[in-house]
């Protein structure tokens, strides 16, 4: 049986290479609901992984786990150093200790990025609703939404307990009434599926690495399907050419006004649009039951080992 090490290290340098790959492949657009599960088993897979193959690089056989192995490599090199001086054994005990506070430093830097990005997104949203009451009011064009009176085009959700869909003035004169219902069903798709928590642990990904080139991709491919996502959901109230032809009209008009914490309608990167919209308008066949539940147990695997290699092998 290979050591934990080496198979939560395979882990994590396959689940890195997994991700790059789904990034460029294109089946995920026809089943995005399946390639963001898999995307957030990459992501989680990666992390216990990682974290778990530095502990168990630092770790040495001990009575209380990694807790004890740590503590048995302190104790070790204290004797080694009043003993032999500083020899070999300090050196590989200090080294020891050095993996396993790498290991906790980055579970620690792990969990306090999805905090922060968690409490950012909280306090801007907090902020823009507190702006919305005093700036914002309705309209019988857009039902149940609110309206900004701003002259560019923008159409985003705000989601959370009092979650609210905000349309601009310039949307409203933009689009026509089967356009504006295409945008309405869009953002309450997002709100109904809580979209926004989706996308939190990759953008807390891309804050803590942020000159990853991976990190940052996930974050964009995810944001991609999450839209994709929201897209079919709309589709099941209004036609495809009536969301195609409001995605291009407020793409084009210059969207990218919603506040951090939103969800916009229409992103602000124009490749990401025309394949949004040239997805409505010839539209593929989704993946097969069969592949979709591939997907899933590969998503399910993925997790499976390095959780039982963290509970089971210490």
């Amino acid at each position: 049986m290979f050591p934990p090490v080496f198979v939560l290290t395979a882990v994590a340098g396959g689940t890195a290479l997994g991700a790059a790959a789904l990034a460029s492949a294109r089946w995920p657009y026809r089943s995005p609901g399946a390639a963001i599960l898999l995307w957030q088993a990459l992501g989680l897979s990666w992390g216990l992984a990682a974290v778990g193959a530095l502990a168990a690089l630092g770790a040495v056989p001990g009575r209380y786990g990694v807790a004890g192995s740590a503590l048995s490599s302190a104790v070790n090199a204290v004797r080694s150093a009043t003993a032999l001086g500083f020899g070999a054994p300090v050196l590989i005990a200090v080294a020891r200790l050095l993996v396993l506070t790498a290991s906790a430093a980055l579970f620690v830097l792990l969990i306090w990025v999805l905090v922060a990005a968690s409490a950012t997104v909280l306090v801007a949203r907090r902020r823009h609703r507190a702006l919305l009451s005093l700036l914002a009011h309705g309209d019988p064009k857009v039902p149940g939404a609110l309206v900004v009176d701003h002259p560019a085009a923008a159409a985003y959700c705000v989601p959370g307990l009092r979650s609210a869909i905000v349309i601009s003035a310039g949307t409203l004169d933009l689009l026509d009434s089967a356009e504006l219902a295409a945008v309405l069903a869009h953002e309450r798709a997002h709100l109904r599926a809580r979209h926004d928590l989706v996308l939190l642990p990759f953008c807390a990904l891309g804050r803590a690495f942020p000159r990853a080139r991976l990190a940052r991709q996930a974050q964009v491919t995810v944001a991609l399907l999450v839209e994709m996502l929201a897209d079919d959901r709309a589709l099941r109230q209004q036609p495809a050419r009536e969301l195609a032809t409001a995605l291009l009209r407020v793409g084009s008009s210059g969207a990218g006004l919603a506040p951090s914490g939103a969800l916009a309608a229409v992103g602000t990167a124009d490749a990401e649009v025309a394949a949004r919209v040239a997805r409505l308008l010839t539209p593929q066949a989704r993946l097969s039951l069969a592949a979709q539940a591939l997907v899933c147990c590969t998503a399910v695997l993925l997790v499976a080992v390095p959780v039982t290699l963290l509970l089971f092998s210490f």
